[in-house]
């Protein structure tokens, strides 16, 4: 019977490595399975690195990524106090060291951990900035750099100063933190603003007991301008105007004349246009009449503003 002897936790092959690993992904347990794979020297980074260079050998890029795992967990920890889960930072970070694995020259002279770091810390600052609040706060170049600095300078200002208590940047301090950083003045202003405010639910859900909770929304939203109801104002401007003018075109002159006396003339007191009686008396017809010519006539009307809406 021949006995199968279990993988040596110091073996760089992938499998045997990621064998490490419980199958309930327990982060403890990565994290000391990561520590535990030893380290390349410089001859085996720059032999596998070629490999993968000339050759696309996919092993040779296994190799490099899981002897580079510890640092993406020692970077990754250096991230914990934006409250996002280690978990998460470590996914991130070694997304960032495949990249630099793909796009490492060992030509260059210099090792694959100085050169995965900036890729590392890149894919978790994008990952953060992205996740740190709903709404992303910082795109620019400048701003990118202020909301990685800004908080440490600022717990730095206030070991120095007297009034540990103070939560503001004084002036002095806004202009030193803009000179140190490269940055304008009111760029670090906007970030402290940005970063000392926090999420709000434009819309809460409702509690409990089954009320609707007050929420901004009740207040910031705005029914004049909603779409739906602006283009139906101006279609009923359209129609009271335009419209109305292309169906009185449509009718004769009498009935034209008694629609807009009974329904469109306002007299300078107030009071409104000639009764059935007045105008029956202008036509010399009856007053039975003119409620008849005013009852085709608007059916006529309505016809041609159907027509034209």
């Amino acid at each position: 019977m021949t006995l199968q002897t279990a993988p040596s936790a110091t073996s760089l092959a992938p499998v045997s490595a990621w064998a490490l690993v419980p199958p309930l992904g327990n982060l403890d347990a990565y994290i000391s399975a990561a520590n535990r794979i030893p380290l390349l020297t410089q001859e085996e980074e720059q032999r596998y690195a070629r490999q993968l260079r000339e050759d696309g050998d996919v092993d040779a890029a296994g190799r490099l990524v899981l002897s580079h795992l510890r640092l993406v967990v020692s970077i990754s920890r250096q991230y914990l106090g934006y409250g996002l889960p280690h978990g998460d930072l470590i996914q991130e970070g070694n997304v960032g060291l495949m990249k630099a694995v793909k796009r490492f020259d060992p030509d260059q002279g210099v090792r694959l951990v100085s050169y995965a770091m900036h890729w590392i810390k890149a894919e978790i600052h994008e990952y953060i900035l992205k996740n740190w609040r709903m709404v992303k706060v910082a795109t620019t170049k400048a701003q990118r750099k202020l909301f990685f600095n800004l908080r440490s300078m600022k717990q730095g200002f206030k070991a120095d100063a007297s009034d540990t208590h103070r939560d503001t940047l004084s002036e002095q301090e806004i202009d030193l933190m803009a000179e140190q950083l490269n940055v304008k003045r009111e760029d670090v202003i906007e970030m402290e603003t940005r970063l000392s405010g926090g999420d709000v639910l434009l819309d809460p859900a409702p509690s409990d007991d089954g009320e609707h909770a007050f929420g901004p929304i009740a207040y910031l939203a705005d029914a004049a301008h909603e779409p739906t109801a602006m283009i139906e104002s101006r279609q009923r401007d359209e129609l009271a105007t335009d419209g109305i003018a292309t169906a009185l075109d449509s009718l004769d002159a009498r009935s034209r004349r008694i629609v807009e006396q009974r329904w469109l003339h306002v007299n300078d007191d107030g009071s409104g246009g000639m009764t059935l009686h007045q105008l029956a008396a202008e036509y010399g017809v009856s007053a039975e009449r003119i409620r008849q010519i005013e009852v085709a006539a608007m059916k006529k009307m309505r016809k041609a503003l159907a027509e034209y809406a």
